[in-house]
């Protein structure tokens, strides 16, 4: 276990294509707001920020899938993105995807595993 790391939540918190969990990351010495989610079984991290503008995807907190339960949007501006590595699919994004975060799941848990310097 990586002295930096943090756990995020259980692994069976995150139902593939249901609710996100949001959490907080600290990115140039400011706390910013971020999501995971799992899709095709798969869990993947982004900081909670819409390509287009800097706002929060979700329309109600935690729920980042629009109703095909295939993408994330975004509840401001509509844009599309790919779950699994948060690429720009369409809308207002103008091909600028999700930033990823470093994520990993094991022993049923998910964790935040930053390097030295975003931690």
């Amino acid at each position: 276990m990586a002295a930096n790391e943090r756990l995020i939540c259980r692994s069976a918190d995150l139902i593939d294509a249901g609710p996100g969990v949001r959490f907080t990351v600290r990115v140039q010495g400011v706390e910013e707001p971020a999501f995971a989610v799992r899709f095709r079984g798969r869990v993947a991290a982004y900081l909670n920020r819409c390509g287009h503008v800097a706002v929060e995807l979700d329309w109600q907190p935690g729920e980042f899938f629009d109703d095909s339960k295939l993408y994330l949007i975004c509840a401001t501006h509509g844009a599309l993105y790919a779950p699994q590595d948060g690429r720009c699919l369409g809308g207002r994004c103008n091909g600028r995807g999700l930033t990823p975060l470093p994520i990993e799941e094991r022993n049923g848990a998910i964790y935040y595993t930053p390097s030295e310097q975003e931690s």
